[in-house]
C-alpha cells in the first residue's frame, strides 16, 4: 500500500520533471526575433523602406533550449522577397528552416511616354513609382542618373517599368579611336595614350594597345579615358 506522504512525493516529483522539460524547451519567439534581426543586417542598403516578416515556427517542434543560436542564409535562398532563413544550434545539435517575407517600398522609374527602338533616354522621358521593388523584375532603375542616356533597345509603351536589359548603355570608345589610359594606385597616376581595340560603353572593360606594343584592360569612362587600377 502507497502512503498519502510517497503519493505527494511522486506528484511533486512529476510536477517538478513536467516543468524542468517545459523550461529546457527553446522559447520560439525569441527564434522570430533572431531571424528579423539576422535579415535587418542582411538587408542593410537596400533603397526605400524595409518590412520583414518571420513566418510562424510550428509550436509542436520539440525543441531543446540553445545557448548560442545560429541564423543562416540557406544555399539558394537571399533576402528578398518570400524567403528561407535556417536556424542551428550546435548543442544541442538541431536544425530549422523558418519562412520569412522581405519586402522593400522604393522608387522605381517607368517610361512617361512610348520610347521607339534607339532612342536616347533623357529625364523628361522617365518618372518615378513607388511600390514593392521585391515584386518587380530584376534589373529596375531606382535612380534617373542610372537610366539617362542609354539607348532603348526596344520600343516601349508609355508606363513600362524600366530595366537595364532594355536600355542599353551609351558608347563611350569606339574601335580604333585613340584614348587616355589613367594607370592608378596607392601614392601614383600615370596617363598615357593608346588605342581602344574595341568599342565599350561606361563601366566595361576594354582592351588598349599603347606606345610599346603592348596591351593592357581597363575600364572605359566618359571622355574617351580607360582607368586601370593597380
Amino acid at each position: 500500500m502507497v502512503s498519502p506522504l510517497s503519493f505527494a512525493e511522486e506528484a511533486g516529483a512529476t510536477r517538478v520533471a513536467a516543468y524542468e522539460q517545459v523550461s529546457n524547451k527553446q522559447n520560439l519567439a525569441l527564434l522570430k526575433e533572431k531571424i528579423i534581426a539576422f535579415l535587418a543586417v542582411q538587408t542593410v542598403g537596400y533603397p526605400g523602406k524595409v518590412d520583414i516578416k518571420a513566418g510562424a515556427i510550428d509550436p509542436n517542434l520539440k525543441l531543446a533550449a540553445c545557448g548560442d543560436v545560429n541564423v543562416f542564409i540557406p544555399s539558394g535562398s537571399r533576402p528578398w522577397g518570400k524567403t528561407s532563413v535556417g536556424v542551428r544550434c550546435a548543442s544541442p545539435q538541431w536544425t530549422i528552416y523558418v519562412q520569412a517575407t522581405v519586402s522593400v517600398q522604393a522608387q522605381y522609374l517607368v517610361a512617361v511616354n512610348p520610347l521607339v527602338q534607339g532612342q536616347q533616354i533623357t529625364a523628361q522621358d522617365m518618372m518615378f513609382e513607388t511600390g514593392d521593388l521585391t515584386q518587380l523584375p530584376a534589373g529596375i532603375f531606382t535612380e534617373a542618373s542610372q537610366a539617362v542616356g542609354r539607348t532603348a533597345n526596344i520600343s516601349m509603351r508609355a508606363g513600362t517599368v524600366l530595366r537595364q536589359d532594355m536600355l542599353k548603355a551609351s558608347l563611350v570608345v569606339q574601335q580604333g579611336q585613340m584614348v587616355m589610359v589613367i594607370s592608378q594606385g596607392q601614392g601614383f597616376s600615370v596617363s598615357a595614350e593608346g588605342q581602344a581595340m574595341a568599342k565599350a560603353s561606361d563601366g566595361q572593360v576594354v582592351q588598349v594597345k599603347v606606345s610599346n606594343g603592348q596591351y593592357i584592360s581597363g575600364i572605359a569612362r566618359t571622355g574617351g579615358k580607360v582607368e586601370v587600377n593597380y
